[in-house]
């Protein structure tokens, strides 16, 4: 699989100027946590999930979690174990299917289901890459994290865990440093097997009674944006003993009143851009746009997704300007001449080489999943590409 793999490779010459690289399940951690990129949830109960994925797999999803927590009622939990079982027999019956999936995770609500699942799921759990732990503590992570290990044992299979740090504990004041570094200490025992950290958001903001209207971001939330803060100052940092941390969920797919001009505006577009611009107005794209840019400077990167209109929006912001690159490339290579500072190539900016080493490599890193944009290619030209047809 590849992000944009979708495109015909004519187009994606037209787009690229480095194309993203393929990747498998079986690649490194490291490239498939920043190969995340939009993350489609989906509820475990679909009767034609097998269907849904296959779709959106050729709509450029390339990683989903099927979800048998809080998008499905409780009384609906058995009915979707089972439909996750059949489910799964059905693609791996289906001639080429398997080649077409996007990464495959199961949201499970107990550390038993984990072990359960994979037993039931038998063969076909060569299509799982993983489980997404909820509610995610010391002392309820520990239970989770060895369940993965036990499945994995026992089917011969890899399988990545994705924590959800949601808990009241991590939100209240009071309680939030102790509960950090007791996530640090589980995830870092734990370390091969922790694929990236998620954050729940939702949850953070049901503690409060709060809910961010769809032109606020959750940087907007103070409550909300000081634990992101802290987050990544504990569990992201890039001395190497960090994780990748997703960025929050976006709640709205539908048309509501806005309360602030996109920034888009402030760019000259063709005709073309200009009606695909207005069609994001139209669908309220103003604060997911917002808070993907706002995800990225807070150090957090993919996104959490529950609508299919936001996965090629998420990914088109994922890709690396050429302007990033020129960038992060020199600052690399004057690296290994010793340090200093040289002007950027585009001449705007000064490139330290020193303190902007970290980032270089981040985004470097992101460059080989998600592509290099040619020159004179922007967003909007990326997001066009990318909408379905129908």
């Amino acid at each position: 699989m590849r992000h944009f793999g979708h495109l015909a490779s004519d187009l994606r010459g037209e787009l690229f100027h480095r194309e993203p690289q393929e990747f498998t399940s079986g690649s490194p951690a490291r490239v498939l946590a920043t190969a995340l990129g939009a993350t489609l949830y989906s509820p475990a109960t679909r009767p034609r999930l097998a269907d849904d994925v296959l779709k959106q797999a050729a709509r450029g999803v390339v990683s989903m979690v099927l979800c048998l927590e809080d998008s499905i009622d409780d009384r609906d939990v058995e009915a979707g174990e089972a439909n996750l079982v059949r489910q799964f027999a059905d693609l791996a019956a289906r001639p080429g299917a398997e080649q077409a999936l996007p990464l495959l995770f199961i949201r499970v609500r107990t550390p038993a289901q984990i072990t359960d699942l994979v037993h039931r799921l038998g063969g076909t759990v060569r299509l799982l890459s993983g489980f997404v732990l909820p509610k995610f503590t010391e002392e309820t992570g520990v239970p989770f994290l060895e369940a993965v290990g036990n499945a994995e044992s026992a089917s011969g299979h890899r399988l990545f865990a994705m924590p959800v740090l949601e808990s009241p504990e991590l939100l209240h004041l009071e309680s939030r440093v102790e509960t950090l570094y007791g996530i640090s200490r589980t995830v870092d025992k734990y370390r091969d097997r922790v694929l990236a950290l998620r954050l729940g958001v939702t949850d953070f903001c049901s503690s409060y009674g709060l809910r961010r209207a769809p032109a606020m971001t959750a940087y907007d939330v103070q409550i909300v944006a000081s634990v992101i803060a802290d987050v990544v100052n504990v569990l992201g940092r890039a001395d190497g003993s960090g994780f990748v941390v997703t960025g929050p969920v976006w709640e709205y797919f539908r048309h509501h009143e806005r309360m602030f001009k996109p920034q888009l505006r402030r760019s000259p577009f063709t005709p073309e851009a200009e009606d695909l611009r207005e069609a994001l107005i139209e669908q309220d794209m103003d604060g997911l746009l917002r808070e993907i840019e706002l995800d990225r400077a807070n150090g957090l990167q993919g996104k959490t997704c529950i609508h299919p209109s936001h996965v090629p929006v998420v990914n088109a912001l994922s890709v690396v300007t050429h302007e990033e690159f020129c960038d992060a490339a020199d600052i690399l290579h004057q690296d290994r001449s010793g340090g200093g500072v040289l002007r950027s190539a585009y001449t705007n900016k000064m490139n330290e080489v020193k303190p902007h080493r970290a980032w270089a490599e981040r985004t470097l890193r992101r460059a080989e999943v998600f592509g290099v944009a040619r020159e004179d290619v922007g967003f909007v030209e990326l997001l066009a590409a990318s909408l379905p047809s129908s």
